[in-house]
C-alpha cells in the first residue's frame, strides 16, 4: 500500500529542509528538537501521575535520567527506555511524549535514560552506558516499579541499545523493539528499496555511523550489530517495523532471529507507516492506532 496519506504533508515539510547528512551534530540535534518539540501539534500528552529527574549509572559515571509514574496502583514493572537519534540526536525532551505513551500505555515505571552521544562519545560509549543503567536500575527496582519485573524499550538506535542492554543483562523480563537497528554490514532490500523520501534516508544512517563507529570500529562487534550476537535465551520482545523505513528488514531479520532461537516474539511490520511514526500519533490516526496496539503488546508481556 502507499504511505498514509496523513503523512504525506508532513514529508513534504521535511522534503523542503536541509538533509541532516549535510548538517553539523549540533545542528542536527537542534532541528530534530525543534521537529519533535516545537512543531508537534498542540494535542494532549499522554497523562501519567509524576515526571522526576533523576540519574542512573552510565559507562564513566552518572547519566541524566527521567522517571514517569503511571496513574495506576503499584507494585509495578520497571522499564529503561532508550530513545533513538541514529546515537548522535535525541535526548530526554524530544522522546518525552514516547516515555509517557509507554508508562500510562503498558501500566510501568518508565526510566528514560540520556546515554551519551557520537560523535563526542563514540562506540561503545552509547552501548556502556545501556548496559550500565539497566544494571543499575536492576538493583533499585523497589524504589521505582516495586516489583520483579524489568523491561528495556527503545527506538531505532534505542531499540538497537535495548536488544545489546538485553544480550549483557541477564533477568529481564521482556523487550520492546521499536524499527531497530541491528546489523551495520547486513545486506537488506530495504535500505535500497527505501533510501529516500521516508523521513530516515539512506545517506543519513550512513552519516549516523560515521560518526558513531568511526574508522577502525569492529561492525560485528554484537554491542554495535546486535544480530551478531547470541541471540538463545533473551527475554520475550515485541518488535515492531515500518513498511516504509531502510531499517525494515533488520528489524525483521532480528524478530525473526529470536524466534528462531526459541524467543518468543511477537512482530508487526504496519503497512503504509515511515520511520518515527510512533512519535507521529497527533498527525495520523494510524499511527496512534499502531503505537496503541504496539505497546498493549508489551504490556501483556509486562503485566501477565
Amino acid at each position: 500500500m502507499p504511505v498514509d496519506a496523513d503523512l504525506v504533508p508532513l514529508l513534504q515539510i521535511l522534503e523542503g529542509a536541509t538533509p541532516m547528512h549535510e548538517l553539523q551534530p549540533a545542528e542536527a540535534r537542534d532541528g530534530f528538537r525543534k521537529l519533535t518539540i516545537d512543531f508537534r501539534p498542540p494535542v494532549p500528552l499522554p497523562e501519567v501521575a509524576s515526571v522526576t529527574d533523576t540519574t542512573v549509572a552510565g559507562g564513566d559515571g552518572p547519566r541524566p535520567a527521567r522517571v514517569y509514574r503511571p496513574l495506576a496502583e503499584g507494585p509495578l514493572p520497571t522499564v529503561v527506555m532508550f530513545h533513538g537519534g541514529g546515537f548522535v540526536i535525541g535526548d530526554l525532551d524530544t522522546h518525552d511524549a514516547m516515555a509517557r505513551s509507554i508508562s500510562a500505555g503498558a501500566n510501568a515505571v518508565v526510566v528514560s535514560v540520556d546515554y551519551r552521544l557520537a560523535p563526542e562519545a563514540p562506540f561503545p560509549a552509547a552501548a556502556l552506558d545501556a548496559i550500565a543503567a539497566v544494571r543499575d536500575v536492576q538493583g533499585r527496582l523497589g524504589e521505582l516499579g516495586g516489583n520483579d519485573v524489568l523491561a528495556v524499550a527503545g527506538d531505532s538506535a534505542g531499540g538497537n541499545l535495548s536488544a545489546v542492554a538485553a544480550q549483557n543483562v541477564p533477568g529481564l523480563a521482556a523487550q520492546l523493539l521499536i524499527y531497530p537497528a541491528t546489523d551495520v554490514l547486513g545486506d537488506y532490500a530495504s535500505r535500497v528499496d527505501n533510501a529516500k523520501g521516508y523521513f530516515l534516508e539512506q545517506d543519513t544512517m550512513l552519516w549516523f555511523i560515521g560518526h558513531y563507529a568511526p574508522e577502525g570500529t569492529d561492525l560485528f562487534d554484537p554491542r554495535l550489530s546486535p544480530m551478531r550476537g547470541n541471540l538463545a535465551g533473551q527475554p520475550p520482545a515485541v518488535v515492531c517495523t515500518a513498511e516504509f523505513d531502510p531499517l525494515r528488514d533488520e528489524g525483521i531479520a532480528y524478530a525473526d532471529g529470536l524466534a528462531a532461537a526459541g524467543v518468543a516474539v511477537e512482530h508487526t511490520t504496519y503497512p503504509g507507516m515511515i520511520h518515527g511514526f510512533f512519535d507521529m500519533g497527533p498527525w495520523a490516526p494510524a499511527c496512534q492506532q499502531a503505537i496503541d496496539e504496539t505497546i498493549a503488546r508489551f504490556g501483556k508481556l509486562l503485566n501477565g
